[in-house]
């Protein structure tokens, strides 16, 4: 079973690349046993660098569920998830995910996140694209705000 949902995946990524709608990335979102869910990378169609296959089918698949968590869903996708696309997969709270690629298969074809994660462990001011905190008296508000809400939904 998982190995056929995989197999969905890597074709939705074969497909895409031949169509040129974009990237050799593939991905379905399973619940179930039933899809609920498909993309493909559209990052260079839609001019979207966040449009990677495991984003729009987590969106869409949030879309179709009616909820922006995804319990109880199973990921399957052609290669193993960005560390953009990770971070989604934990936010959306999927329940386990299925890759074939691993991410030396996409460093091999151009593909190569490496420099990402070793940014993560970097502190934000020394990154390549340096993030600098600028510590505003009024920065808190927001938090303070959604800390006083009755009617918020944690996530």
């Amino acid at each position: 079973m998982h190995e056929r949902f995989l197999q969905q995946a890597i074709d939705l990524a074969l497909e895409n690349v031949k169509t040129g709608q974009g990237g050799p990335y593939g991905a379905i979102i399973v619940k179930d046993n039933q899809l609920i869910a498909a993309g493909v990378n559209k990052v260079t169609c839609s001019m979207d660098p966040t449009a990677h296959a495991e984003i729009m089918a987590i969106r869409l698949a949030c879309k179709k569920l009616n909820d922006f968590q995804l319990h109880d869903c199973i990921l399957y996708t052609s290669c193993e998830p960005c560390p953009m696309c990770l971070g989604a997969i934990y936010w959306a709270r999927l329940e386990k995910g299925y890759f074939a690629c691993n991410r030396l298969d996409a460093a091999a074809a151009d593909f190569d996140d490496q420099f990402i994660y070793e940014e993560i462990c970097v502190p934000p001011s020394e990154r390549s694209i340096p993030m600098v905190h600028l510590n505003l008296p009024s920065a808190r508000r927001p938090f303070e705000a959604w800390a006083e809400t009755s009617n918020k939904i944690p996530y």
